[in-house]
């Protein structure tokens, strides 16, 4: 038994929990990995996130300190090893909401429009000031991805544009965004009322950043699509609760193409280096995610710097991603 699974197995060992069932959960594309525990009639997850691979369980325990507080759905913290990244955490459910609206399509505007509630909420909440924030700079910055591992070239001229589109229309952090704020990373809890419908999950990684951060994480999935009405109605929606200026749908698209910008780059960084190249295959909706929202006029020039960039996803360049 290596010394890692000797730590969990002690770990668990020294809750009352030590005798539950443990199944594993999918994982996401961290390093982190997951457990439910079950007595057969009640369940529980147990969280790995090892230090020595760069993890850390503190940001998740303080994020949901703070979600908790704020009347939001997030997970109990049941048991903490902060130095060796173990918890056992409440089970939110078995249903995130891709999986729902798989079954249940019909139901797409009900359950993203309480999903944006959720979000309004968030907007109202004063963020932590120990947080990152995302800066025109650091925004620009974030872009070494998608030149070292989807365009392999340099994308200086790129970066300049993309801090310069920022700075012109997304300048200032000021809103909590919980950073992978999608479908499959949002429990749908339909026996629940309110905002407790939606269990909130990965939040580690949160940040600041410029209103509607986590709304355009929602709207330009990279993991499915969302219809094209629903997309408008919630970012008029969002925009109307928040009381955004005119200019807020430009702030989105900047955003918006940021974000993607750099997971293009964090997909081929998981092929190449990690071998986990079924991440190309959600490239292309990501591209189709860019294009759309370079058609915002007011970004003409940041339009130019990525179709001067950044190469389409043909089947060539996406064979060239793999491991």
């Amino acid at each position: 038994m290596s010394d890692r699974a000797n730590l969990i197995r002690n770990f668990v060992a020294k809750t009352v929990w030590k005798d539950w069932r443990q199944t594993p959960v999918p994982g996401d594309a961290s390093a982190r990995r997951y457990w439910r525990l079950s007595d057969g009639n009640q369940t529980l997850i147990l969280m790995d996130d090892a230090p020595e691979l760069g993890g850390s369980t503190v940001p998740f325990a303080s994020i949901a300190q703070l979600l908790k507080k704020q009347g939001l759905s997030a997970p109990h913290i049941l048991a903490h090893d902060p130095e060796n990244g173990l918890m056992i955490i409440t089970d939110l459910g078995n249903h995130d909401i891709a999986a729902w609206l798989r079954t249940y399509p019909e139901q797409e505007k009900t359950l993203y429009r309480t999903s944006v509630d959720v979000l309004v909420k968030l907007h109202k909440i004063t963020p932590p000031e120990d947080l990152d924030r995302l800066t025109p700079q650091s925004g620009a910055d974030m872009l070494n991805l998608v030149g070292s591992f989807y365009c392999r070239t340099d994308v200086t001229d790129l970066q300049r544009e993309m801090r310069d589109a920022l700075q012109t229309h997304a300048p200032v952090a000021d809103t909590l965004a919980l950073r992978d704020f999608h479908a499959e990373n949002l429990i749908w809890r339909d026996a629940h009322q309110g905002l407790d419908r939606v269990g909130l999950l990965d939040f580690q990684d949160a940040f600041v950043a410029p209103a509607g951060y986590d709304l355009v994480s929602l709207l330009r999935d990279a993991r499915r699509d969302v219809g094209e009405n629903t997309a408008d109605d919630m970012i008029t929606y969002f925009s109307e609760q928040i009381g955004a200026g005119p200019g807020f749908r430009t702030q989105l698209a900047c955003i918006a193409i940021q974000r993607n910008l750099r997971i293009l780059g964090i997909f081929g960084r998981l092929s190449l280096k990690y071998g986990k190249a079924r991440y190309l295959d959600l490239i292309p909706r990501v591209w189709g995610h860019i294009l759309t929202d370079l058609e915002d006029p007011a970004i003409a020039k940041l339009r130019q710097a990525v179709l001067d960039t950044v190469p389409e996803p043909t089947d060539a360049l996406l064979e060239g991603l793999r491991p």
